[in-house]
């Protein structure tokens, strides 16, 4: 038989003599005591300016700052649930050293007082990584993009095609009418010229159907559809046009947007758990790491990586005042205009093209442009057979990002009877090709970094670098769906993120 049975005594109404310290309860090393020493450790200034002063006294930038960062640390995004940990964990209240700010506070401070500032404190944090040699900001970075879900509901969708399809329907009805009210009441209308397409405005649309209104008043033997047509145009066409205008600003040459959170633009979702790649709202979030800690994140509303590149390297210099010296990405960075940016700022491309890896495995498609031997002397191609290709003129290309490109059209001599006819071109006449010579130049010097040992040293790390930052983010800490909506507060979302990121990698 085993011995008496002994508890450890437990009195959860016991006083002690002295209250327990909270310092006590926090171990060293522990996450939040990183949290403090960083945050006191940087420059508020840049927060500080955004308060205007007098009224009642408010949380000390730092406190907020602290709170959030330690929040974003330990998955804790939610407002509301700020405020509970403050109140009720340890680390908050030790941190806080026991102020406790409500919900309606904290949510001011991160959408209010961060926004456009927060850039700077990542920054400092950055630079002090650097200090301690864990990062080199003037070393190759590793850039990749991911799209994070925006908080608009997704079916509150606004298509610009749509839009324009809608205003080409009312254009063309209000010809209709137009024509139908000339055609009994040409004398009326005899001085007026009929709506351009450029004048289809609210003030224009409703001008004309008063108008034509006007003209048909006084006859017996208007049909009576056209009556209701006329009817319902001047109190439905207006508004929706104007609708129609003010979407197409905020729209700003996208394709789409949300209505509850119009700076989002709907993108095709890989986590998307349908598994169907269903269009969603969302922001393209572009980062440059370096070790997997973040250097420089930014925040785009085109849904392609490669019109990202230019404006994520002009906020890295205009955040270190320096470039790296390399930028490592894959193909959907590859573009002429990325190569030109890249290669007029001193920064080596280590990027690849959209068809390096088959060309890497299969060689260059016979009979393709890039296949073509080009004499850059006498400015001429060479077919397949050994025949000139003749230069016969240039033009131009305009891509989505508005990037001029010059393109080169070349002509072959006689393709009548070639035996390679049917494999080299199927259409009629002589082969012509047209050639991006500054794409040809650029893709010609990628392959040859892309195959130094550098390259293929850089190749390799890329994947285990920069993209095991976005599994941590969107998998290990939930945050694949913004809080807040509108480009600006999203973009204080993702600062939060990139600093606990940093702070979590820095001293684990």
């Amino acid at each position: 038989m085993g011995g008496k049975i002994v508890f450890k005594e437990y009195d959860p109404d016991q006083l002690t003599f002295l209250p327990y310290k909270l310092e006590e309860l926090v171990p060293t090393g522990h996450p939040v005591r990183i949290v403090k020493q960083v945050v006191d450790a940087v420059d508020v200034k840049p927060i500080n300016r955004k308060y205007k002063g007098g009224g009642a006294s408010s949380f000390h930038p730092r406190l907020m700052l602290k709170l959030l960062v330690y929040g974003y640390l330990t998955n804790t995004y939610s407002s509301r649930k700020l405020e509970e940990q403050a109140a009720q964990n340890v680390h908050f209240m030790w941190l806080l050293g026991m102020k406790k700010p409500d919900h309606n506070t904290i949510n001011r401070f991160r959408s209010e007082k961060l926004s456009g500032v927060l850039k700077q404190i990542f920054s400092q944090i950055v630079l002090l990584l650097e200090q301690e040699g864990i990062v080199s900001l003037k070393e190759a970075v590793f850039t990749d993009g991911t799209k994070i879900e925006s908080a608009a509901n997704k079916y509150t969708f606004v298509w610009g095609k749509n839009i324009k399809a809608n205003k080409d329907k009312m254009k063309a009805q209000l010809d209709e009418l137009w024509g139908y009210a000339q055609s009994i009441a040409a004398e009326e209308l005899k001085d007026t010229a009929p709506l351009e397409y450029s004048e289809i405005n609210p003030e224009k649309v409703k001008e004309t159907i008063s108008k034509i209104n006007a003209a048909l008043d006084d006859k017996e033997d208007v049909d009576k559809k056209v009556k209701q047509k006329l009817n319902y145009a001047k109190k439905h066409w207006p508004e929706s046009l104007a609708r129609y205008d003010e979407q197409e600003k905020l729209l700003a040459g996208r394709n789409s947007m949300s209505k509850t959170d119009p700076d989002a633009t709907f993108m095709r979702m890989k986590e998307d758990h349908m598994l169907n790649g269903q269009l969603k709202p969302a922001y393209n979030l572009q980062i440059s790491t370096q070790e997997q800690f973040i250097l420089n994140y930014t925040l785009h509303q085109t849904s392609t990586d490669y019109q990202t590149l230019s404006s994520h390297i002009e906020q890295y210099q205009a955040l270190y005042k320096d470039l790296p010296k390399a930028i490592v990405a894959d193909a959907g960075y590859g573009s002429d205009e990325n190569y030109g940016v890249l290669a007029r700022k001193g920064i080596e491309a280590y990027i690849k093209y959209n068809t390096f890896d088959k060309e890497q495995k299969d060689g260059i498609k016979a009979f393709s442009n890039d296949s073509l031997h080009y004499n850059e002397a006498e400015n001429y191609l060479v077919c397949p057979i050994g025949q000139w290709m003749a230069h016969i003129g240039n033009g131009q290309r305009v891509t989505s990002s508005g990037f001029v490109q010059l393109i080169s059209r070349y002509r072959a001599q006689n393709c009548e009877g070639c035996p390679m006819r049917g494999v080299c071109h199927t259409t009629q006449g002589n082969r012509v090709v047209e050639i991006n010579h500054s794409l040809r130049q650029h893709k010609q010097a990628a392959k040859e970094r892309l195959n130094t040992e550098q390259g293929i040293n850089l190749r390799k790390r890329r994947p285990a670098d920069v993209e095991p930052v976005f599994a941590q983010l969107k998998h290990n800490h939930g945050f694949r769906r913004f809080l807040l909506k509108g480009m600006s507060k999203a973009e204080v979302e993702i600062g939060l993120l990139s600093i606990a990121h940093n702070l979590r990698k820095w001293k684990t």
